[in-house]
């Protein structure tokens, strides 16, 4: 299974299918705010910037996987992405979990001032909603703890594929052998 994902790792396809599955989670986060008119928090927009850091990862992986500098800052963005939405998805499921009045998150988007995504997109990425408010629910799991298992799913991927780039793909051999 290593050797499949070092193999996968050199191609465009599996980089392209990792942008694919964040263009859709993405555009299901949409559907929820635009459509179902649920109102996304500060911890769900910064959920949503970990995801847009994974989609980041997939187009660095995209532009030249079989360069080994690319892939690995493409695999470092990917780890750090996922390593980020699933500490800020835990700590949002924590306030969900077990509300107190000390336990909230922020009432405003903090973005840097050079990268004010808030005023550029405020579409996509203005919080208007209360972090412990439970919106939605699946199969009895609310938003956060399916964002959770997703990124849990994601970081174990990102890691077998880190292991992966340290182990040498096989070389088959076919000769004729005569009986």
């Amino acid at each position: 299974m290593l050797c499949y994902l070092n193999s996968c790792s050199k191609g465009r396809s599996s980089w392209f299918l990792l942008a694919l599955i964040v263009i859709v989670l993405e555009l299901i986060a949409l559907y929820f705010q635009h459509v179902m008119l649920l109102r996304p928090c500060v911890l769900c927009i910064y959920e949503r910037c970990a995801l847009f850091g994974i989609l980041g990862a997939a187009l660095i992986g995209m532009l030249a996987p079989s360069s080994t500098l690319i892939r690995f800052l493409a695999i470092i963005v990917w780890l750090y992405s996922s390593i980020e939405g699933l500490l800020l998805t835990w700590k949002h499921t924590v306030i969900q979990l077990y509300p107190s009045p000390a336990n909230t998150c922020d009432v405003l988007v903090n973005f840097p001032t050079w990268l004010p995504l808030d005023k550029w997109l405020p579409e996509v990425f203005v919080a208007n909603g209360d972090c412990s408010e439970k919106q939605w629910s699946f199969l009895s799991l609310e938003m956060p703890q399916w964002l959770l298992i997703i990124f849990a799913i994601s970081l174990a991927i990102v890691t077998l594929v880190i292991i992966a780039q340290f182990v040498k793909p096989k070389r088959r051999f076919f000769y004729n052998n005569p009986l």
